[in-house]
């Protein structure tokens, strides 16, 4: 009874984490081994290496790092191979870990992906590597299963982690108390992502915003929730700004920022991503603000086959959350976009209601979605 757990960035390593808690709830003894960052070592992991060196996205960012991540992908395959376990958890980060299952598929190892990869969004022609690799996908999003099925892999749908993540119970008095902040002071939660790329792209640009905002919105409180893996370059790179930052790196006090967010007066300047998700899980109104490398941005837009970048919105099937991509996601343009959030205008409420409506269609048939998936997990290892 013993499982390899590989995970490539924050979001991946909080959901292996709460994978291994179920999986040694329902079976008491497990062995497990892997790579994973500070929530699956809280779970007892050792990691084989440090899983920051796997956060890297986009193509002009991961080419320089291209032999270091090469020898890694050697190491983890020697690792696997020495370890024998029966059976292999990739999370996400489909660049590495899709690789990986692809080496170590000679093993007759049975590799489980957990987080399905967006075909449904661009490159539907990765179906057939996929199918090669892997033998059997953990679905977040209800309607991707039959997507994998058509194409002859076996998949499931478990659920959406961020259900089971805790960001809609926080207590925003507390929050306000720590910081000694008025209850009718207005926060605006900032989120640049857990990618040290994405904080360099998108940290000048919040802060440009952020700059103007503060002349038309008196007294706001920027809180910047993030991963301790990012936390001092986030920190560097809002030490000049007009309003002094918060930064919270503690999961219990994010939650609570989330909550003094979810208040009116609040708002949430969100970079794309599962983050969307959890904002509309708090109950936070937000946009959304995406930028990468303008080869990767012109390359993504060739192959993109979806309305649009947001989980919220592509699940409503309609624009609940405004989105700014690359050079659409200009100081002025966020400003103009979060002023009506942030002033009661009825932007907010509607924004509320789509949220509701979304979040209906995430849920499991049954159970938590930790609980859904390691049950998954376990009937592949018991075969």
């Amino acid at each position: 009874m013993r499982i390899y757990v590989v995970a490539g960035e924050a979001s991946g390593d909080v959901l292996g984490a709460r994978l291994i808690a179920a999986l040694r709830q329902a079976a008491p003894g497990l062995e497990v081994a892997g790579i994973g960052g500070e929530r699956m070592a809280e779970q007892g992991l050792e990691s084989l290496f440090p899983m920051r060196e796997l956060a890297l996205m986009g193509l002009i960012e991961v080419l320089p790092n291209i032999l270091r991540l090469a020898r890694r992908l050697d190491q983890t395959v020697a690792d696997i191979a020495a370890r024998r376990p029966g059976v292999v958890v990739t999370i996400d980060s489909p660049g590495f870990t899709l690789r990986l299952a692809q080496r170590i598929r000679p093993l007759g190892i049975p590799v489980l992906h957990y987080v399905a990869p967006q075909i449904w969004a661009w490159r539907p022609g990765r179906v057939a590597k996929i199918k090669a690799a892997v033998d059997h996908i953990l679905c977040l999003l209800p309607f991707e299963p039959v997507i994998f099925e058509a194409a002859g892999i076996p998949a499931s749908f478990v659920g959406h982690p961020v259900l089971e993540s805790g960001v809609d119970a926080g207590d925003a008095a507390r929050f306000r108390a720590a910081h000694g902040l008025a209850a009718e002071a207005p926060v605006l939660l900032v989120m640049p992502g857990s990618r040290r790329s994405e904080v360099k792209r998108l940290m000048p640009v919040f802060g440009a915003a952020l700059r103007l905002l503060v002349a038309r919105i008196p007294g706001l409180v920027p809180v910047l929730p993030v991963s301790p893996v990012v936390a001092e370059a986030v920190r560097a790179a809002g030490a000049n700004w007009p309003a002094r930052p918060i930064l919270v790196t503690d999961l219990a006090e994010k939650h609570d920022a989330f909550a003094a967010a979810a208040q009116p007066g609040g708002a949430g300047l969100i970079k794309s991503g599962t983050s969307s998700l959890e904002m509309a899980v708090a109950g936070v109104p937000h946009l959304v603000a995406y930028k990468v490398n303008p080869v990767t941005a012109a390359i993504i837009r060739r192959l993109v086959r979806v309305p649009f970048a947001s989980l919220v919105n592509l699940l409503a099937e309609r624009a609940v959350v405004p989105e700014y991509l690359q050079e659409a996601a200009t100081p002025c343009a966020l400003t103009d976009g979060l002023v009506p959030l942030l002033t009661g205008s009825g932007a907010a409420a509607a924004q509320r209601a789509g949220f509701a409506e979304m979040l209906s269609r995430l849920r499991p048939p049954e159970g938590a979605p930790s609980a859904a998936a390691a049950a998954v997990v376990l009937r592949l290892l018991r075969g």
